[in-house]
C-alpha cells in the first residue's frame, strides 16, 4: 500500500506530489499503517489452515476487511483512500500465511490456496463486507436493482439465499474490477500486472518507473470501472487509451511519456467529477504485494 501511494506521476490518483481537495497522501499513509495488524491477523488465520487447525471457511475473510476499513477510518480524516485496495490484500495475506509457512513460496502456490480462500468464503463474510462498505461510504457506487448495499432488505435476502461473498461479488463482476478480481482469482495480478512489473524492474530497476508503468499497463488494458461508474464507459475508455499513448512514448520512463501522463493527470482531475481511476489503483497495490511475497525489496 505504501509503494503504490507513493508512486509518481499517477494520473488522476493521490502520490506524494498530488493531493485531492480533502484526501492528502498523509491520509493514505496513515490507512496503510493502520492496515498492518489486520493483514497480520489474516496471515496467522492462513497459518492456522495450513496446520489444520481451522477450516478455509473460518478465514473470516469479511470481518478482517470490515475491521480493517473501520481501523482506516479512525486512523486520518481523509475519508475512505482504501477499501478496495484492502479487500484485494486480506485474502492474499491469508493466502501467504498458507503459504509461506510451508516455506516452499512459488506465485502457483500462493493463487492457488488464495482461489481456495476464495470459495470459501460465508454468508457470514458477505454480511460483514456490507458492514465495511457502510462504513467507509465509497464514492460512485451508484444503484443497483439487486442486493444495493444502501437497502436494508439486501441484507436479510443474503441470509434467506445463503449467499456467500465471492456469489455476491459474481453478481459485480462485470461492473467492478475488484471483483472480478475475486471471481477470477485475481487474473490481472497474476497474468496483467505482475509479469510486467518483473519486466519493468528488469529493465530500469527503479521502483518508481516500474510501479507508474505497471499502472498506466492496467489501466490501459482495463477501463476504471471507478471511472466508467462516475461517468460511462466512453470516458473510462478514453483514460485507457491514453495511458497506452503514455507507454508507446516510454510512460513514466521517458520525457515524453511523463508529459502525456501529465495531461492526463490535468484531463481526469479538471472534470466535474473528481475522475480518479481507483480500481487500477487498487490492482496496482495487488501487484506490488505479490512482488514483495516474492522476494522484491525497493
Amino acid at each position: 500500500m505504501l509503494l503504490e501511494v507513493s508512486a509518481y506521476p499517477k494520473p488522476g490518483n493521490v502520490h506524494r506530489t498530488r493531493d485531492y481537495s480533502e484526501t492528502r497522501f498523509e491520509h493514505f499513509l496513515a490507512s496503510a499503517v493502520a492496515s498492518r495488524p489486520h493483514f497480520e491477523e489474516a496471515a496467522q488465520r492462513g497459518i492456522l489452515i495450513s496446520r489444520a487447525k481451522i477450516s478455509s471457511e473460518e478465514a473470516q475473510v469479511g470481518s478482517i476487511i470490515r475491521d480493517a476499513v473501520i481501523s482506516m477510518m479512525h486512523s486520518q480524516h481523509g475519508g475512505n483512500t482504501s477499501l478496495g485496495t484492502v479487500t484485494l490484500l486480506v485474502p492474499l495475506a491469508v493466502a501467504a500465511g498458507m503459504t509461506l509457512h510451508k516455506r516452499r513460496f512459488s506465485s502457483s502456490a500462493l493463487r492457488r490456496n488464495l482461489a481456495q480462500i476464495l470459495r470459501a468464503t460465508t454468508v457470514t463474510d458477505a454480511l460483514a463486507f456490507y458492514k465495511a462498505i457502510a462504513y467507509a461510504k465509497p464514492s460512485g457506487l451508484g444503484r443497483v436493482p439487486q442486493l444495493d448495499v444502501r437497502d436494508q432488505a439486501s441484507r436479510r435476502r443474503i441470509i434467506r439465499k445463503g449467499l456467500k461473498l465471492l456469489d455476491i461479488f459474481l453478481m459485480a463482476a462485470d461492473r467492478d474490477s475488484i471483483c472480478l478480481e475475486w471471481v477470477t482469482d485475481y487474473k490481472s495480478t497474476f497474468e496483467l500486472g505482475y509479469p510486467y512489473f518483473r519486466r519493468e524492474l528488469s529493465r530500469s530497476d527503479d521502483i518508481n518507473e516500474a510501479t507508474v508503468n505497471t499502472y498506466l499497463k492496467i489501466l490501459s488494458q482495463i477501463p476504471d470501472t471507478l471511472i466508467a461508474r462516475k461517468a460511462g464507459l466512453q470516458k473510462a475508455r478514453s483514460a485507457s487509451n491514453r495511458a497506452k499513448e503514455a507507454l508507446a512514448l516510454g510512460g513514466a520512463s521517458s520525457s515524453a511519456g511523463r508529459m502525456v501522463i501529465e495531461r492526463l493527470d490535468e484531463a481526469l482531475r479538471a472534470n466535474k467529477h473528481l475522475l480518479n481511476p481507483g480500481a487500477t489503483a487498487d490492482v496496482t497495490a495487488s501487484v506490488l504485494a505479490l512482488g514483495t511475497l516474492s522476494g522484491f525489496r525497493p
